[in-house]
């Protein structure tokens, strides 16, 4: 059991779950369980607090109800911090937090906090030139999807409209990527390569273009990521690999959903978050 602790909540109100109803109702839930909301930082429109701000404010943790791209972004600022961040699914896949929690709503995750059933870890993650992903890192032209879910958080109509049919393009029609060092999977290259941070490595995981449009075509099942569930072939568990493009344009990157800059060729290695995260599930 912890005493009631001061803490700040960063949160994104363009996430999956931030409307005000969901961020009073967690305040109220927090407070009532022994955390008091000293403080709410609403990014982008405010800057991420720095470690020096959170030390002088005498926390020892905060805490993030936001999808994995803003959580990724925290911790990169928070990078070095003797405190620790506590994770809240406050996104659309909230990846990270099941990495963190397994499928735990939040109310049950402040609680399993205050009454001591939780501990602080360094996450493994994959680092990608000055990119590290905590959650994920998807490459390959069918990243294009990301523009349909950001136009869809932006009630864009005709945007969603022009993006779905650039995205169906790029995922049959696009430059693919392959894995070069060490080979592995199709010399050719695919679409979508999928690598997930795991605990000593990171897996990788390659799409097919048929598989990818097929889910498209349910829908948002794609937006969603259930495209994982597809048909895929399996390249196996690393601790370095560099991918590279087919014909040496540059790759198309998300980084917890987030879409990032890169070159033609792109080494992946190993890593570990920045900073210690608040984990309550299972070891």
């Amino acid at each position: 059991m912890i005493d009631t602790q001061d803490v700040w909540l960063v949160a994104n109100p363009s996430s999956g779950s931030n409307d005000d109803d969901a961020l009073e109702a967690l305040s109220h839930h927090c407070e009532s369980a022994g955390l008091c909301l000293t403080r709410r930082i609403a990014f982008p429109e405010e800057d991420l607090p720095t470690p020096a701000e959170l030390d002088a404010a005498g926390l020892t943790m905060i805490t993030v109800f936001a999808g994995d791209g803003t959580i990724n972004a925290l911790a990169g600022a928070l990078e070095g911090w003797n405190g620790a961040v506590l994770v809240l699914p406050g996104g659309t896949m909230n990846l990270l937090s099941l990495r963190l929690h397994g499928p735990r709503s939040s109310e049950e995750i402040v609680e399993a906090v205050v009454r001591g059933d939780a501990r602080r870890i360094r996450l493994s993650a994959i680092r990608c030139d000055d990119h590290i992903a905590l959650a994920g890192l998807l490459a390959g032209p069918a990243t294009a999807w990301g523009d349909v879910r950001e136009s869809m958080r932006e009630l864009n109509v005709t945007a969603v409209v022009e993006d779905t049919v650039a995205a169906m393009n790029e995922s049959t029609d696009g430059v693919p990527v392959r894995c070069v060092d060490p080979e592995a999977g199709r010399p050719e290259g695919y679409p979508l390569l999928m690598m997930t941070p795991e605990s000593g490595h990171f897996s990788i995981k390659a799409y097919h273009a048929e598989g990818i449009v097929e889910y498209a075509r349910q829908g948002l099942a794609i937006l969603r990521r259930k495209f994982r569930e597809g048909p895929h072939d399996d390249l196996g568990n690393y601790t370095d690999m560099r991918i590279e493009s087919a014909d040496g344009t540059d790759i198309p990157l998300l980084v917890d959903g987030e879409a990032v800059t890169s070159g033609a060729s792109v080494r992946l290695s190993l890593g570990e978050c920045g900073v210690d995260l608040i984990a309550t599930g299972a070891r």
